[in-house]
C-alpha cells in the first residue's frame, strides 16, 4: 500500500525556477515557467520520510474554467523514475529524508495560460497556481529559435525602435514594449480570456492556446476593439477628443494597464505603429518571438484584385473614386513559428496585422501568413495572403479624370513595398528585410511570383519610354520651422525640343495618405526643355505657409505633373518628404547602478520663429522608471531659439542595457521623440 506523505508546507521555488526559465523579469512572487522545460518545487514533510517506490501520489494540472483531458487542458500524472519532456511528468527525490524535491515538466505543445497545480494522495491539496508560456528555447516547441542573440532581441528585449517617416527618409521612433513590467502579463492573459472565441467555448479556446498560429490570430483581432472588447480604438483624424493622439504614446505599458484597469474599455487612440507595438509586447510576454516591421509605400487593396487604382484631377491632385489607398508607411508584426499546416518550407517569420483594415473570416484581423508564401506568390495559403501580398506587391495604375468625366492613363510608376524595415538584432540600426517579402524588381523570380499569383499587370504600370523623365529632388536639410526648396528635375532624352506645362505643388499629408491644405504651388505654362537638357525647377516651401497646415506626422506630399504639348502625354511623380524635428539632448547625471537614484537633464531648442507654450517632457523606460511615466511641465513659454530644459529623477531596478524614452509636447511643436541608452551596473 502506498505511503501517504505528511506534508507540512511547500515552496514553488519561484525565484530559482523563474530565473532558470528566463521569466524572472516578471518578478519572483509567483511561478512563471515555459513549456517543455522542467521546474522544481519543494515539499516539506512534518513527519515521516519519502521513500521512492513506496511514497506515491498524483499531480493534477488544469487550465481554463471547464478543463478536460480530451482537450489537453487537464492532465493527471504520477511519479516516474525521471521526467519525460514530451508529456506532463514528474520525478521526485529526497536528499535529506524530510524535504521532497519534486521535478515537473510540461509537454512542449501544452496550452499556455494560467494553471492550477494539485497534489492528490486520496485527499487533494492545492499547491497553488502557475503561468505557462511558450518556450522558444525548447527545440521541440514550435516557436523554437536557434539563436541566443535573436532570442534576447525578439523575446527578452523590453524596448526597441519603430520606423516611421518615408521610404526616402526612414526615421526611428523609440518604443518601450515593457512586456515584463508589473501587471502586463496579467493584462496579456486577460486579452485571451476576453476574446469572443473564449466566451463562446472556453475549453476549446484554451485548448487552442497550444498553437501559436491560433494565439497570434486571436491577438491580431483583440489588439483592436472593432469586433470585441479589444485594447485599442483607432482614429486617423486630427480630432482626438476623449482620448490622446497616437503620437503621444511612448510605449505599450500605459496602454495595456489602462485597458486592464478600466474593465476592458478600449484605449483611445491608436494608429498602425501603436497597434503593432502593443501586439509585439503581448507576443513577447507570452513567449512568441516577435518584431515590429514597417512597409513603406504600403498598398491597401480593398477589392482583392491586387491593383491600386489612383485618380487625379487636371491639376494632379487626388480625386477619391476608389477605396484603395497607398499609405506612406504601414506597420505590422512578424512572429516566429513553424507552420505544420503548410509544410516546413513555410516555417519562420509570419506576418500578422492588428490594425483594423479589412475583415478576415468575419473579424477585423489579419494573418499569420508566412513571408515565404508572400515572396513566392502563394496566395491560397492561410491566412490573408492576398491582402498582405497586395500591401507589398500590388500594381499601381494612375488615371487623370478630366472635367468632362473622361479618364486618361498617366505615365509614371509607383512601386509599393519599399524599404521594409525593422530594428537590427543587438543594435539600434535599421535592418532592411524587403528581400524576405519579394524578389528584386524586374527579376525573373519576381515575374514567376507574379505569374503564380495570377497577377500579370506589372508591365502595364511602367508605361512606354517616350524620352521625357521627371523626378523630385529635395534639399539636404528640411527642418521644421525653416524655409527650404524642393526641385522638379525634368529631362528630355528626345531629339527635339519639348514645350511642356509643369504643375508643381505641395500639400500636408498624414502617414496613411490623407491630404491636408496647400503648402506651396507653382504652375509653369510654357516650360521649354531642349534636347538632351535637364532642367531644375525649384519650389520654395516657407514656414509661414506650411507651418499652420502641416499635420502631426510632419509630412508634406510634393507632386509634379508634366504635360507634353506635342503629343498630350502626361507624366506624374510624387514624393513624400519628412520635416526634421529638433534633437532632444539627454544627459545622465550620476553613476548608473541598480537601486541608485539617477538624474536625467533633458533639453530641446525651439526651432520655430514662434514661442512654445505648455511645454511638457515625459519619460519612461523598462526597469528605469518603475513602470510609470514621469512628467515635467515648464511654467513659462520657450521663445524662438531658446532651450526647454528639465531635470528628472528615476531609480533603475535592473542592471543591463536600458532605454530612457523621452517625449516632448507643446502648443506648436508636438510629440518630438528621443531616447538615451543607459548601461545600468550591478
Amino acid at each position: 500500500m502506498a505511503q501517504v506523505l505528511d506534508i507540512g508546507r511547500w515552496d514553488l521555488e519561484c525565484e530559482v525556477n523563474n530565473t532558470d526559465h528566463r521569466t524572472d523579469l516578471n518578478g519572483v512572487d509567483r511561478l512563471v515557467v515555459r513549456r517543455g522545460q522542467t521546474f522544481t518545487i519543494s515539499l516539506h514533510l512534518r513527519s515521516g520520510t519519502f521513500e521512492p517506490g513506496v511514497s506515491a501520489f498524483n499531480l493534477i494540472v488544469e487550465t481554463g474554467p471547464c478543463s478536460s483531458e480530451g482537450t489537453s487542458t487537464r492532465a493527471v500524472f504520477g511519479l516516474s523514475d525521471s521526467v519525460d519532456e514530451m508529456c506532463w511528468s514528474a520525478a521526485a527525490c529526497c536528499p535529506d529524508g524530510r524535504t521532497v524535491s519534486l521535478s515537473i515538466c510540461s509537454p512542449p505543445n501544452a496550452p499556455i495560460g494560467r494553471y492550477s497545480l494539485t497534489l492528490d494522495q486520496g485527499r487533494a491539496v492545492s499547491l497553488g497556481d502557475f503561468v505557462l508560456l511558450f518556450n522558444p528555447w525548447c527545440i521541440s516547441d514550435v516557436v523554437y529559435m536557434d539563436s541566443e542573440e535573436k532570442l534576447r532581441e525578439y523575446v527578452l528585449s523590453q524596448d526597441g525602435i519603430i520606423y516611421r517617416g518615408s521610404y526616402k527618409y526612414p526615421t526611428g521612433t523609440p518604443w518601450n514594449f515593457g512586456q515584463f513590467e508589473y501587471g502586463i502579463l496579467d493584462a496579456c492573459l486577460r486579452i485571451l480570456n476576453e476574446n469572443p472565441k473564449y466566451m463562446h467555448n472556453p475549453d476549446e479556446d484554451c485548448s487552442g492556446r497550444s498553437n501559436p498560429i491560433y494565439v497570434s490570430r486571436v491577438l491580431s483581432a483583440m489588439v483592436n476593439c472593432n469586433d470585441d472588447r479589444g485594447v485599442l480604438l483607432g482614429k486617423w483624424t486630427d480630432d482626438y477628443e476623449g482620448g490622446v493622439s497616437p503620437l503621444s504614446w511612448r510605449g505599450s505599458v500605459e496602454i495595456l494597464r489602462n485597458w486592464d484597469a478600466t474593465s476592458c474599455h478600449p484605449v483611445r487612440y491608436g494608429q498602425c505603429w501603436v497597434f503593432a507595438a502593443v501586439a509585439c509586447s503581448v507576443s513577447r510576454a507570452m513567449g512568441i518571438p516577435c518584431r515590429v516591421i514597417t512597409n513603406y509605400v504600403s498598398a491597401h487593396d480593398t477589392n482583392s484584385n491586387l491593383v491600386i487604382e489612383r485618380y487625379v484631377d487636371e491639376n494632379g491632385q487626388p480625386v477619391q473614386r476608389s477605396k484603395d489607398m497607398i499609405w506612406n508607411y504601414h506597420c505590422w508584426v512578424e512572429s516566429w513559428m513553424t507552420r505544420p499546416d503548410l509544410g516546413f518550407s513555410y516555417d519562420g517569420w509570419q506576418a500578422s496585422d492588428p490594425t483594423p483594415q479589412e475583415k478576415s473570416e468575419g473579424v477585423y484581423c489579419c494573418g499569420p501568413v508566412p513571408l515565404k508564401a508572400i515572396k513566392e506568390g502563394e496566395l491560397t495559403f492561410k491566412y490573408d495572403a492576398p491582402f498582405v501580398f497586395a500591401e507589398v506587391n500590388a500594381d499601381v495604375l494612375t488615371y487623370m479624370k478630366h472635367k468632362d468625366g473622361s479618364l486618361e492613363k498617366i505615365i509614371g510608376s509607383t512601386f509599393v513595398g519599399q524599404k521594409i524595415s525593422t530594428k537590427s538584432v543587438g543594435s539600434d540600426r535599421r535592418e532592411d528585410i524587403t528581400h524576405l517579402y519579394k524578389y528584386p524588381e524586374g527579376s525573373s523570380e519576381e515575374r514567376e511570383a507574379f505569374k503564380k499569383a495570377n497577377h500579370q499587370n506589372k508591365l502595364l504600370q511602367q508605361g512606354s519610354d517616350t524620352g521625357l523623365r521627371i523626378k523630385i529632388k529635395v534639399s539636404t536639410e528640411m527642418k521644421k520651422g525653416c524655409d527650404f526648396d524642393v526641385f522638379a528635375m525634368v529631362a528630355n532624352d528626345t531629339p527635339a525640343t519639348k514645350l511642356c506645362r509643369l504643375m508643381f505643388c505641395s500639400r500636408a499629408t498624414s502617414y496613411n495618405g490623407i491630404l491636408g491644405n496647400d503648402c506651396g504651388y507653382k504652375d509653369l505654362l510654357n516650360l521649354q526643355i531642349a534636347s538632351g537638357e535637364e532642367k531644375q525647377v525649384p519650389l520654395r516651401l516657407n514656414y509661414c505657409q506650411y507651418g499652420g497646415n502641416i499635420m502631426e506626422d510632419n509630412l508634406i506630399r510634393v507632386s509634379a505633373l508634366l504635360t507634353d504639348y506635342s503629343n498630350k502625354d502626361i507624366y506624374l511623380t510624387v514624393r513624400t518628404i519628412v520635416l526634421d524635428n529638433p534633437e532632444i539632448k539627454i544627459r545622465i547625471l550620476g553613476e548608473p547602478k541598480e537601486n541608485r537614484k539617477l538624474a536625467a537633464e533633458i533639453t530641446l531648442q525651439n526651432p520655430l520663429p514662434d514661442p512654445l507654450d505648455n511645454c511638457c517632457f515625459s519619460v519612461e523606460g523598462a526597469n528605469l522608471t518603475g513602470g510609470k511615466t514621469i512628467t515635467e511641465t515648464l511654467g513659462s513659454p520657450v521663445g524662438p531659439g531658446q532651450e526647454a530644459k528639465v531635470k528628472l529623477y528615476f531609480t533603475p531596478t535592473r542592471s543591463g542595457l536600458r532605454k530612457l524614452v523621452v517625449d516632448f509636447n507643446s502648443s506648436k511643436l508636438g510629440h518630438v521623440k528621443g531616447y538615451r541608452n543607459v548601461i545600468i551596473g550591478k
